[in-house]
């Protein structure tokens, strides 16, 4: 890595929000616009932006209530999916995006394509990795989720408040990979992740955001819908070995989009831990070809 394709870290105010992100790549070059997922920050893509840097702009804020960015009281930003997708798209506009190439991940897929939904010109094309929405591809650890959303009783939140935790976030991290790929992914991850939820203000936020999963399930068709009929090209890599989004939540993306390219890899729902080089080497070639 040299200094043209060296992260840098970087702090902004926006809308009175102290706003961390790291940035890579020449200021002219096509945009490749990195929202997170949980319960982890820009931190998750601290290799893939250097390795893509040496043609296109990367950009990967830390939300607000994650990673080094501020957290403002709830009275002022909304700690909720549309909250956050209107916070990408105040980011994209501070640096004049008019156009760019979303990397949708976990959560950042529910807030990606939320954006892309309320601004569809502005979307280049899409990589998705490990992002679910399609409800009936939810794998078997959403059933606890699910008998809370059924029954939201004070002991179901006190359980949800138990996996906003180090060993909650450990669980997160390893979540079903085998032992093997188990031993790639850094505890570095999940201690980061505990270490920032210093104050009850954003463990709650976390504890919240499970919770608003439930209606994110309406959102879903929207989703479906806005796939059918913009056609973006999309790249999907995924990691199978995932409780959460396994090998049926990547394939029924096919249904609306029959042209995307899928690659399942052997790894799970943090597969740029683990497949690192080969996540690269297709986002370089889907990227040089749809987005110039």
């Amino acid at each position: 890595m040299d200094r043209e394709t060296a992260i840098a870290h970087r702090w902004m105010r926006l809308d009175g929000i102290d706003v961390f992100y790291r940035e890579a790549g020449p200021a002219d070059a096509p945009v490749v616009l990195l929202p997170h997922g949980y319960p982890c920050s820009s931190f998750q893509y601290r290799d893939f932006m250097p390795a893509l840097a040496d043609r296109w702009r990367l950009l990967a804020p830390d939300f607000p209530g994650f990673g080094y960015s501020g957290t403002p009281d709830p009275a002022r930003f909304s700690y909720t999916f549309d909250g956050y997708a209107d916070f990408l798209g105040r980011f994209a506009d501070a640096f004049g995006l008019r156009r760019f190439a979303l990397y949708l991940h976990d959560y950042g897929s529910q807030i990606g394509l939320r954006l892309a939904m309320a601004d569809p010109e502005r979307v280049a094309a899409l990589i998705i990795q490990n992002g679910d929405v399609y409800e009936d591809e939810l794998g078997p650890k959403y059933e606890g989720l699910r008998a809370y959303w059924d029954d939201p009783t004070m002991e179901g939140r006190s359980a949800l408040t138990g996996a906003v935790s180090e060993e909650g976030f450990r669980e997160e991290f390893l979540n079903d990979v085998p032992a093997g790929l188990a031993e790639q992914i850094s505890p570095d991850l999940w201690k980061l992740a505990w270490g920032q939820l210093g104050s009850p203000l954003r463990r709650e936020i976390m504890v919240g955001l499970m919770e608003g999963l439930k209606d994110n399930l309406s959102w879903f068709p929207k989703y479906q819908d806005y796939l059918r009929e913009h056609q973006p090209p999309t790249l999907i890599v995924w990691g199978p070995h995932d409780g959460y989004m396994p090998e049926g939540a990547a394939r029924a993306y096919l249904r609306d989009l029959p042209d995307a390219e899928l690659h399942l890899l052997d790894g799970g729902h943090w597969a740029l831990e683990t497949n690192l080089a080969e996540i690269v080497a297709l986002s370089r070639d889907f990227l040089a070809r749809s987005h110039a």
